[in-house]
């Protein structure tokens, strides 16, 4: 269960709001806060630790030490789901207390080190205690234009860029090409009901499907392409 954080009202210490905005957003419910530092024993066990980056006006190291790890996740109603994965929405929802900004993929870490520079909160239920937020900030790296870049984008929302379907290519000798006349046939290097490549200026971003509507062609996007993926 994911629970949406509010933001904080003015007055309010981020660091905290962010430590009540994890709890409720936990996927167990009825855990409480207090500000209070791990035990030296409990730091020297080797309980799982899982840190997480957020980057943006301000940047936010997170770090939750786990001492029930089934009570902190929710026990079977998590499934088989990996705890990174079940902690990322209470994640998320203590990082939005600090405004705009990229939120790392939960990872495995050493808690200990956050705590030189950062606030730790205890996290407990009536009956258990199940772990530690540990929240460090400091001034972003990222200058503020950065964050604020997405506003600045709707500048160029308008600005017309070519579209381009591409179903196959081949590569022919000046000879085959002399001799092309009505009623050739070039072979492309695709088979057919393969999908087509859609490109953006020339660089391929998408796989599509060729359709028909009213008598036009067009193209049914079946698949984006990451960054990875994507050639010119």
């Amino acid at each position: 269960m994911t629970i949406t954080a509010p933001v904080p009202s003015a007055g309010i210490d981020p660091v905290v709001a962010a430590a009540r905005a994890f709890a409720a957003a936990l996927p167990v419910a009825g855990v409480s806060i207090l500000e209070q530092a791990p035990p030296v024993a409990v730091l020297a066990s080797g309980a799982d630790t899982v840190l997480a980056t957020f980057v943006g006006a301000t940047t936010v190291e997170l770090g939750i030490l786990i001492v029930d790890v089934a009570a902190l996740t929710g026990g079977a109603e998590t499934g088989d789901l990996p705890v990174d994965a079940l902690l990322r929405p209470a994640l998320e929802a203590a990082t939005a207390q600090f405004g705009v900004g990229v939120l790392s993929d939960p990872r495995s870490g050493d808690a200990a080190v956050l705590l030189e520079r950062g606030t730790a909160f205890a996290l407990t239920t009536d009956t258990a205690a199940l772990g530690w937020l540990i929240v460090a900030t400091a001034p972003s790296s990222i200058p503020q234009r950065a964050v604020d870049g997405s506003a600045r984008m709707g500048r160029i929302n308008d600005v017309a860029m070519t579209l381009t379907v591409e179903i196959g290519r081949t590569t022919m000798p000046v000879r085959g090409v002399l001799a092309l006349e009505p009623g050739s046939v070039v072979e492309l290097d695709r088979s057919a009901g393969a999908p087509a490549d859609i490109l953006l200026n020339g660089r391929r971003i998408a796989l599509g499907e060729i359709v028909v509507v009213d008598q036009d062609y067009a193209v049914r996007i079946t698949r984006i392409l990451d960054t990875t993926e994507s050639t010119a």
